[in-house]
């Protein structure tokens, strides 16, 4: 339908200069499904202009468009003061229903970074949702024909490290790396987690635990300098390195998500240092025995790239790390996806990219969001009391699915939860129901995958083989134009990096779909051949719609 929308839009441009020898913007919108297919206002933008009435505009341009006889227009009218209504032949709707959303980015590379944990920490609901947005626009970027690579960053050296390194080494009472062979492996993960809680702790409140988590920040550097595996404490660190990574995977792996690459902030500290050093005197600066980017010079505020002892901060680090990205890739686009609580800080790490690289920080989208909240502020688990798992929002929909349908079935759990979780307009806090999540009544993932089944299980129950879409009945078309709208919404989301506009069309194909069948019957119709490729066509959109969120759709439920 797009191509065709830009066709339309050009049809009547040209038309306007041909009559006024004017060339003006034309945008086709949707109007209710009773005035037509698409709608314009150009000849109330055209009419101040030539000092006309309106309706004589849309009149005369509507005389031109009919002369000229577009194929896939059936009729115009005018409504109004002067709002011109197109309605589309059978022939072009049912055409539509068939095409393929544009490919923006053929031929173009991608880099979508996000996820983004850190080793030593719990994987907290933030982490589940950019995972799950994160897939759902990288899948966008595929279907647009790009050449995707998903990748993830986090911090297996720095500050936190050092805490969580000094309350394990209490745990195991000093540098006993073979104690940690009594550690099973399914606590490995809330082992580590309850350390680094018990690390910051200390480094909050005890100056000489402080001191001790400062140089164990410093120890582990060097691990990676000198290539350490040996000492104690170093195979203390590479084990309980490793903990993390089994601990991320085995997540991943549940939720459907992998990753390309997995870029440690010890692979882009060393690069980072180096650019930010070889840039200092005309990007960055000295400051009390640090290197800095003064902000200020760009209404924005001063941050620390170097710290006074020498070490990168997490600045200079993603700096490295856009260095190694553009390395590995020479991307066209890069993507990253963060909390909030980082615009501020990438914008100045992007800031001062741009001074040396203006092209790297140009190709460069960050993109954020609010926090995962449970609905009722519920809160389930935490560190320090205030962070909600990633595996609590997980286990909460399985138990909300069992507890209504009875049944555990992960496909049905991941798709209540990453539905619930892109429904939601990307950029403020995710309220999260796990209750509503899970119901097969309004606007959820199970209700959408039960949609599919069901039009699948219709499907099944006849050997007659779908025929074409002619001559569509009122009902019909109504379907067949809600259809037709699929290329069309996908091309918006994968334009404005905004899923839930795929999720907010979906719940209202279904709704149509529902409509459609309460009052036309399919099987044993004299037009069951016809209302089956309906079906067809409705089944194969949810499909595809689904699998961009990254949900399934079963053909059973």
């Amino acid at each position: 339908m797009l191509i065709m929308k830009e066709e339309l839009e050009k049809a009547i441009g040209v038309a306007v200069t041909e009559i006024w020898g004017k060339e003006i913007a034309v945008e086709l919108t949707r109007p209710d499904e009773q005035f037509g297919d698409f709608a314009t206002n150009v000849a109330l933008q055209l009419a101040g202009t030539l000092g006309t009435n309106p309706r004589q505009v849309a009149e005369q341009l509507v005389t031109r468009l009919q002369e000229s006889g577009a194929s896939t227009v059936r009729e115009y009218t005018i409504a109004g003061p002067g709002f011109i209504n197109l309605r589309l032949t059978d022939t072009a709707l049912v055409a539509a229903c068939n095409a393929e959303p544009a490919k923006t980015y053929a031929g173009q590379v991608i880099v979508a970074e996000y996820s983004d944990p850190n080793p030593f920490k719990v994987l907290h609901a933030g982490h589940l949702y950019t995972s799950v947005v994160g897939d759902a626009i990288a899948n966008l970027f595929v279907q647009a024909g790009g050449d995707v690579h998903r990748v993830n960053f986090g911090g297996d050296v720095g500050l936190h490290v050092g805490k969580t390194l000094w309350a394990l080494l209490e745990k195991l009472g000093g540098e006993y790396p073979e104690k940690l062979a009594d550690i099973p492996a399914n606590e490995r993960a809330p082992w580590m987690a309850e350390a680094y809680v018990r690390g910051t702790n200390a480094y909050d409140d005890d100056p000489i635990a402080k001191d001790a988590i400062i140089a164990l920040n410093k120890a582990v550097y060097g691990f990676h300098e000198r290539d350490d595996h040996t000492s104690p404490l170093a195979q203390i660190y590479w084990t309980c390195r490793e903990w993390s990574y089994d601990y991320f995977n085995e997540f991943y792996a549940r939720i459907g998500t992998s990753f390309e690459k997995y870029y440690p902030e010890s692979e882009t500290a060393g690069i980072g240092l180096e650019t930010v050093r070889r840039h200092i005197g005309e990007v960055f600066e000295e400051s009390e025995g640090a290197i800095v980017f003064k902000g200020e010079n760009h209404d924005l505020h001063t941050r620390v790239f170097i710290n006074s002892q020498g070490l990168p901060t997490y600045e200079a680090k993603d700096v490295g790390l856009i260095m190694k990205k553009w390395d590995d890739y020479h991307f066209n686009r890069s993507v990253v996806i963060t909390g909030n609580e980082q615009m501020q800080y990438m914008q100045v790490v992007l800031k001062a990219i741009e001074q040396f690289a203006p092209e790297l920080a140009r190709s460069t989208t960050h993109l954020t969001h609010g926090i995962v909240k449970l609905a009722g502020g519920v809160k389930m688990s935490s560190r320090k009391g205030n962070i909600l798992r990633a595996v609590d929002v997980l286990d909460a929909a399985a138990a909300a699915n069992k507890e209504v349908h009875g049944q555990e079935d992960e496909g049905v759990t991941l798709g209540a939860v990453k539905y619930a979780f892109l429904r939601q307009r990307t950029g403020g806090d995710i309220m999260y129901d796990p209750q509503e999540s899970v119901s097969l009544e309004g606007n959820s993932g199970p209700y959408l995958q039960y949609a599919h089944a069901r039009a699948r299980s219709m499907l099944r129950k006849t050997e007659t083989q779908p025929g074409e879409l002619t001559d569509l009945e009122a009902g019909e078309r109504s379907l067949v134009r809600k259809l037709a709208e699929f290329a069309e919404v996908v091309d918006k989301a994968t334009s404005e990096l905004m899923p839930h506009h795929i999720c907010t069309y979906l719940y209202e194909l279904a709704q149509k779909f529902n409509s459609f069948y309460e009052h036309n019957r399919v099987i044993g119709s004299d037009r069951e051949t016809q209302r089956l490729r309906l079906v067809r066509l409705y089944a194969d959109t949810l499909q595809h719609g689904l699998a961009l969120l990254g949900i399934s759709a079963p053909d059973q439920m």
